[in-house]
């Protein structure tokens, strides 16, 4: 007979409030660039069709442009822009020195190569962090404009001094945007890090069991409320990534947003655990601004 997880009492990673935190620490590094006569972060941003999701995303970092100081430039263009024009664009926000990082927004679609674009976009501009060199220099540990989301997410577990040396993570979902780079990240000689780090993707076998050995799950699948309770170890953190659009005819919108983790079996279980939304999703747009200040500032890329 299978016993039933033991209960914990968990505490909420609010990402949001985190986020903010971060904001006003970038806005105060603005008025400091400002009083010293220097040139304020620009940000700009190409999005490509009117994918929802990405209109809402989008619209979100213009406001947090707003909010910290910067000067911000969104591109808007049909979908059935060619992958010419669109990478053209690309290179003339590579060539404007007013611009010290721009992002396309993803996704893109069908006929346009994401890694053409991604590949086409200069590293020291690259504040989304996606470029093979950034990732490269990230794997090398060399300094490195870094992937937003999973950079975010290490900055929640420092945050919340949650312990990570010699912890085991778990890491579902090896994307290039979030599971790889943050499976890589956690398990560097850092602070947040030194864990030892699976990785898990839809080949895996026995997931579950793997799971329930983690100190720390991560979870970047997309797939609504996959991650239940009997894979969860009692007393774990469990971070989740996930934010799928799912129809909920009680809400006015007539959708909600859910995330991998199926939050009311799990919560009881986690000793932390970031809700969705309000969770890892505003970290996102904080540390892109961050690595928008260090581009202005040419910490990473000396002039």
């Amino acid at each position: 007979m299978t016993t039933a997880p033991e209960a914990t009492t968990y505490r909420l990673i609010d990402g949001k409030q985190t986020a903010e935190d971060i904001k006003v620490e970038i806005a105060a590094e603005v008025e400091k660039l400002k009083a010293a006569g220097s040139k304020v972060p620009h940000l700009a941003a190409i999005l490509v069709g009117h994918d929802g999701g990405s209109e809402t995303y989008v619209r979100n970092k213009v406001l947090a442009c707003e909010r910290v100081g910067f000067e911000s430039t969104l591109l808007r263009y049909e979908a059935d822009i060619s992958e010419a024009e669109l990478l053209a664009k690309v290179e003339e926000l590579n060539q404007d020195a007013d611009i010290d990082g721009f992002i396309v927004q993803l996704p893109l679609p069908r006929h346009i190569s994401s890694e053409k674009v991604i590949e086409a976009i200069r590293p020291e501009k690259d504040v989304d962090g996606f470029h093979p060199m950034n990732i490269g220099r990230m794997v090398a540990g060399l300094p490195a404009l870094l992937p937003a989301t999973p950079s975010g997410i290490v900055e929640l577990l420092r945050r919340y001094k949650l312990p990570t040396d010699g912890k085991h993570c778990v890491v579902i979902g090896r994307s290039n945007i979030v599971g790889t780079p943050v499976s890589i990240l956690l398990a560097k000689n850092l602070e947040p890090g030194n864990c030892t780090v699976t990785l898990c993707h839809s080949r895996t076998q026995n997931l579950a069991a793997i799971t329930q050995t983690a100190d720390i799950l991560v979870t970047a699948l997309g797939r609504p409320e996959f991650v239940t309770a009997d894979m969860v170890k009692p007393g774990a953190v469990v971070i989740d990534v996930g934010t799928t659009r799912v129809e909920d005819a009680s809400r006015k919108a007539g959708w909600a947003l859910k995330g991998d983790v199926n939050f009311t079996e799990v919560a009881p279980l986690a000793s932390y655990i970031t809700p969705v939304p309000g969770g890892v999703g505003p970290m996102t747009i904080a540390m892109l601004l961050l690595n928008t200040l260090k581009a202005c500032k040419r910490e990473v890329y000396p002039r």
